[in-house]
């Protein structure tokens, strides 16, 4: 390799002189920053589902659902958390109902009568039956009322679920 192309200071870069700035730097001044050139990403419009279009095992689903009734399973103190809670809601909308597992502070945003907008969230399998779930990646926010009537006949929580093995016979 010729001196022309090597670099002066290796990979590192010049060495460290322990100089500082003299004089006194405005408090607005802008520190410079690294700019990769790249454009912002542009956010995904949310693709809002139904509940009767809920699958077993899914998940990233985004909807609106009123909580018809909310049931306190657990309410413990809890040595490392501070306090456990734990509700069983049934929320709803115009397609059909399920129960939604409810944990800690989302207790408090889930109170009979108020509309909700579940998002990133995931099908949960307990006992073979589906509940609605969210988790530290999803998100609860309470919105103002909808004009939707709840159609609570299809209760999507009420169907059970087996797992089968599927054998390729050949």
């Amino acid at each position: 390799m010729s001196t022309a192309n090597r670099r002066p200071y290796g990979r590192g870069g010049p060495p460290t002189t322990g100089y500082v700035r003299r004089g006194s730097v405005p408090a607005n001044a802008a520190k410079p920053r690294a700019t990769t050139g790249a454009a912002p990403v542009a956010l995904r419009k949310p693709v809002f589902t139904t509940i009767d279009q809920l699958r077993p095992q899914t998940h990233g689903h985004t909807l609106v659902a009123r909580v018809i009734s909310a049931r306190t399973i657990l309410d413990k103190p809890s040595p490392h958390l501070g306090r456990s809670r734990l509700a069983e809601c049934l929320v709803g909308d115009q397609t059909g109902t399920i129960l939604f597992t409810a944990r800690n502070d989302q207790v408090d945003l889930l109170k009979p009568d108020t509309t909700v907008i579940f998002r990133n969230a995931r099908i949960d399998m307990f006992k073979g039956t589906m509940r609605l779930a969210v988790d530290k990646w999803g998100r609860i926010e309470v919105t103002e009322p909808a004009d939707f009537i709840v159609k609570e006949e299809n209760n999507m929580s009420m169907v059970e679920y087996e797992l089968v093995d599927v054998v390729d016979e050949e």
